[in-house]
């Protein structure tokens, strides 16, 4: 068996009004990510972490937010054409870890929703797709609810 891993990064200014957005789950807070599309910064890690596996490149690559076709999408479309790009490669996706840094709200009680939701987006066993959350001590522009960011690993093998 061939495995392969990838490592994502994404940030996303936070501001007030609009909607928030996290592995694929809507969030009630007073702020929602700044973005081309619908922000969901959990997804846009995810997506390079696998792309960057297969080493097929960056999510800005393949959904770029200079083009109207991504203005406003749901981020889910993405990963799951993310997905398939991967099976048409070969690969299966092994297992993903998501990280996110963010002083507020409280996620915990959001992160199964999350976990069942990539899962299915993905075809993947929820046992496969692990998603924790963090604050940062109020430290940095997490701390100071200026933005979230989100760190994404992802093994992907080929049989």
């Amino acid at each position: 068996m061939l495995f392969r891993i990838g490592h994502g990064y994404d940030v996303h200014a936070l501001a007030e009004g609009l909607p928030l957005v996290l592995g694929g789950v809507g969030i009630e807070h007073d702020k929602g990510c700044v973005a081309h599309s619908d922000g969901d910064v959990v997804i846009h890690a995810l997506c390079d972490a696998l792309l960057g596996a297969a080493a097929l490149g960056d999510i800005g690559l393949h959904f770029p937010d200079t083009s109207d076709d991504y203005k406003g999408i749901d981020s889910k479309l993405l990963l799951h054409r993310v997905a398939e790009l991967l099976a048409q490669k070969g690969y299966c996706i092994g297992n993903v870890d998501c990280t996110i840094r963010m002083q507020r709200p409280k996620l915990r009680p959001h992160i199964d929703r999350m976990r069942r939701t990539l899962a299915d987006v993905m075809g993947i066993g929820v046992d496969c797709v692990s998603v924790k959350a963090t604050t940062t001590e109020r430290l940095g522009f997490e701390g100071r609810e200026e933005g979230v960011s989100v760190s994404a690993v992802a093994l992907i093998y080929r049989e």
